[in-house]
């Protein structure tokens, strides 16, 4: 462990995490996952960061002695039908997920920077791959933050900062219960393997892929849908 920029440098600091969307179940899994690790995690709620707000982004990144990872994981929907969706569905959705990567990353590079080192996860979908219909606001969203992370990844990489985009699935959370109340055998007929992901599953995936040192500018989808590039 490295002992720059640590109060205490007679004994290692732990490392450090901040997880932005800290209230969501899938923040919750990675922060339960990499405190079992020995992790220092930070894990926000809207409440106390707002992803979109700079003056509170600043604050909490702010008060950090030292950051080794972020992970971009706060999201909103608002799905609606092309002629259906107003401005607002549009602006918040990116807001949010590209206004948020892009404020929340600024502040951790700062940090970074200065250690030398450090890993931005962001928190993509498949969405960005398949476009589904009524998500053309979150599928934009989550495309531009595929090309977000790897534009990140080859200009930090010589400063020996990574970047990468984990797709973690469709996951059973607070925020797909309801859908999945309604659509679960169709959704998990999409998938090959017939089953849905876990965030406890792609939080561990998360914490490995951190220690995988050589690693950056990736995407990596972790259910068992299958997409043909190109």
């Amino acid at each position: 462990m490295n002992t720059e920029n640590c109060p205490l440098k007679t004994a290692p600091c732990p490392p450090t995490a901040l997880i932005t969307g800290g209230g969501g179940d899938l923040a919750q899994a990675i922060r339960l996952e990499l405190e079992s690790q020995g992790w220092q995690v930070h894990a926000p709620t809207r409440t106390q960061m707002d992803v979109t707000d700079k003056t509170q982004v600043q604050a909490v990144m702010g008060a950090l002695p030292r950051l080794d990872l972020l992970i971009h994981n706060a999201g909103v929907l608002s799905d609606a039908s092309m002629l259906k969706m107003t401005e607002s569905d549009f602006q918040q959705v990116l807001q949010v997920h590209l206004k948020g990567a892009f404020l929340t990353t600024q502040a951790a590079l700062k940090l970074m920077v200065k250690q030398r080192q450090g890993h931005i996860v962001t928190i993509g979908s498949f969405s960005a791959l398949s476009g589904p219909v009524g998500q053309a606001n979150y599928a934009a969203a989550k495309a531009g933050l595929i090309a977000f992370t790897q534009s990140l990844a080859a200009e930090y990489g010589p400063r020996n900062i990574r970047a990468n985009c984990v797709l973690p699935g469709f996951l059973d959370t607070r925020m797909t219960r309801d859908l999945l109340a309604k659509h679960r055998p169709e959704v998990e007929s999409r998938h090959t393997l017939g089953r849905l992901n876990t965030a406890e599953d792609a939080a561990r995936f998360i914490a490995f892929l951190h220690t995988l040192e050589n690693v950056s500018g990736q995407v990596f989808q972790l259910d068992s849908r299958i997409h043909r590039w190109g």
